[in-house]
């Protein structure tokens, strides 16, 4: 009954992109070893109770190799076969653009492995931390094509105790890590936590840590020991709102006009982690966002002034602006798009060279840009990638593709996961997998969101360039949208009883192979370096002396898109720094009297 569901979930969709879905999924170019077989029948499935690999409690051992459990193989076909042909001393077999086979794509979507689950295991590789503690309240039951809901349960009995690693176990401990749904006003709204603290110790900084589109704070179990290390800092990494494991409630858009629609998005995301900061006592903190995390960061610090000691934006998205983007019509409610971020492997991601060619918005847009500057003209509008238009315009995300595609969406998730994680070791890269299969499954949300932020390319409808200067430049008073106000170029006079802020330093951190452009970052630097001037030139005294405005931009080594994972170490030490350079800033501001 469920494969017949599913299959009745794909009818739903354009005959063009039902044909080129099924087609590409069956018959991929290259075809696998793993592929010669046909699935399984119905009848001799595992049942859901025992297809589960890994346990969900954070008494579990998580370390524990799933072969040994008698549990699945390794759902990566790529992995599986290197390990079985290394064992064997035969040559690797060559893959397609879907390596998992039909037996363990259709084994893992028959498992149902639930969000907390593997969430659970991918923390679970987090150094000194073997048994991570996971709450389990989101649910984990897969949303069909109805109108079904994501269960939040919040019963006593689904909380995660924290869990303290000793200074014995842990060299840079003791510290305590949490797990914990934090419940916001109105219905269906909560977001996921992870948190880790340091014991013994008074906290005086927090850190704060976003994902980008689409994924979840798990992508960052390779910062969060390394950035935990520091005296009196407290590390919070949260789901946006409809994405991850937090809460999805429907996303519904109520403005008429093309930047009510645009704000409100934006909205939707930040006000938010506002509550949520309110509802933790966090007076001031340190952000870092991840692409759409580092825009949504910045709409944050401009709706929001005042509650940033440092912003950090790594790899962000909608900076840029492009005309075409600005201009183009907003889609009706209920669209999503599709990100840049699908189309790029991890062989991309670190040589810097595009496997069938370069339609990316990004990729090698400098090289371009300088060849057009030499010439005296404007660099021409690349087209974008004819499928990622008739996805757009169909209004299919990568995840409603995921969910529509029933047991062929392993599958399809595999094609992207065995790419873009090929550089890490198998057992981690299965786990990311996992992951990001269980988080792509789950009810349409947040997602939709995207539609109304960024045009088909990933440029900006409202692009932060046209913003991004008035961070850490705003009035001291509640504002009811993320735009700049006129506070930096208001003589103190206009508005003696307004307060001001008085900067906020910001850290852009590029990979040295990133899609995304770098020459966004050095254009937002100028903007800001401009904008610090006619503030001063305003300035009392006192705010001179206050002054804590400063802009950085920084690439990280051998790091795509996704820098904090790709380049880890390096990124992790950039982080560390920046974090001291807080502490330094919080000692001559207190001296200024």
């Amino acid at each position: 009954m469920r494969l017949i569901a599913h299959g009745a979930s794909l009818l739903a969709l354009p005959v063009t992109l039902r044909s080129s879905l099924l087609f590409a999924a069956l018959y991929p170019l290259r075809s696998t070893a793993a592929d010669i077989h046909p699935p399984p029948p119905l009848v001799s499935l595992p049942s859901p109770h025992t297809a589960t690999a890994y346990s969900t409690m954070a008494s579990a051992d998580s370390s524990d190799d799933v072969r040994q459990q008698g549990g699945q193989k390794p759902m990566l076909a790529r992995n599986r076969a290197k390990q079985e042909a290394e064992a064997q001393g035969r040559q690797q077999p060559k893959f397609g653009y879907f390596p998992l086979s039909y037996k363990e794509g259709l084994s893992q979507w028959w498992a149902g492995l639930a969000p907390a689950t593997t969430e659970h295991k991918v923390l679970s590789f987090v150094p000194y931390l073997r048994k991570p503690p996971t709450h389990t309240q989101t649910g984990s039951a897969p949303p069909s094509t109805n109108a079904s809901t994501m269960s939040v349960n919040t019963s006593s009995q689904k909380e995660a105790e924290p869990v303290r690693t000793s200074s014995v176990t842990d060299p840079y401990g003791p510290r305590q890590w949490d797990s914990n749904l934090v419940q916001l006003a109105g219905k269906d709204r909560y977001l996921n936590e992870f948190s880790v603290e340091r014991l013994g110790e008074e906290i005086d900084n927090n850190l704060v840590m976003l994902h980008g589109y689409g994924a979840g704070l798990g992508f960052f179990y390779k910062n969060f020991e390394g950035l935990s290390r520091l005296p009196h800092w407290k590390l919070y990494a949260l789901d946006m709102l409809g994405m991850g494991r937090s809460s999805r409630p429907p996303f519904r858009i109520h403005a008429k006009d093309k930047q009510g629609k645009i704000r409100e998005a934006e909205n939707w995301f930040i006000d938010a982690l506002e509550e949520w900061r309110i509802k933790k006592g966090i007076d001031k903190m340190t952000l870092l966002g991840h692409s759409l995390g580092g825009y949504m960061a910045v709409c944050y610090a401009l709706k929001y002034p005042g509650h940033l000691n440092k912003l950090i934006l790594a790899s962000p998205v909608g900076i840029p602006e492009d005309p075409y983007a600005v201009n183009e019509d907003l889609p009706e409610p209920g669209d999503s798009t599709l990100a840049n971020e699908f189309a790029q492997t991890q062989d991309e991601a670190i040589s810097g060279r595009p496997a069938g060619g370069d339609n990316n918005n990004f990729l090698n847009a400098k090289k371009k840009q300088d060849a057009a500057a030499e010439n005296g003209k404007q660099p021409p509008r690349r087209p974008t990638p004819k499928w990622l238009t008739t996805l757009w315009d169909a209004n299919i995300s990568p995840f409603s593709l995921v969910r529509l595609s029933g047991p062929l969406g392993p599958r399809l998730v595999s094609g992207w996961t065995s790419r873009r994680f090929s550089h890490l070791a198998p057992d981690e890269s299965q786990a990311l997998h996992d992951y990001s299969y269980s988080l792509f499954r789950q009810r349409g949300s947040g997602e939709y969101a995207l539609a109304y932020v960024l045009a088909p390319g990933a440029f900006a409808r409202s692009p932060l360039i046209r913003r991004i200067q008035g961070v850490g430049r705003q009035y001291l008073e509640p504002h009811s949208k993320p735009e700049p106000d006129a506070a930096s170029t208001t003589p103190l006079g206009d508005a003696p009883q307004r307060l001001r802020e008085t900067g906020v330093p910001i850290v852009m951190l590029y990979g040295d192979r990133d899609w995304m452009d770098i020459n966004g970052g050095y254009a937002s630097k100028e903007k800001l370096e401009a904008e610090k001037q006619k503030a001063l030139a305003n300035a009392t005294e006192r705010e001179k002396q206050l002054e804590n405005g400063s802009v950085k931009v920084t690439q990280i080594r051998n790091a795509g898109h996704h820098v904090y994972l790709d380049g880890a170490e390096h990124f992790n030490e950039e982080m560390l720094n920046e974090m001291r350079d807080v502490e330094k800033r919080q000692k001559r501001l207190a001296a200024v009297k």
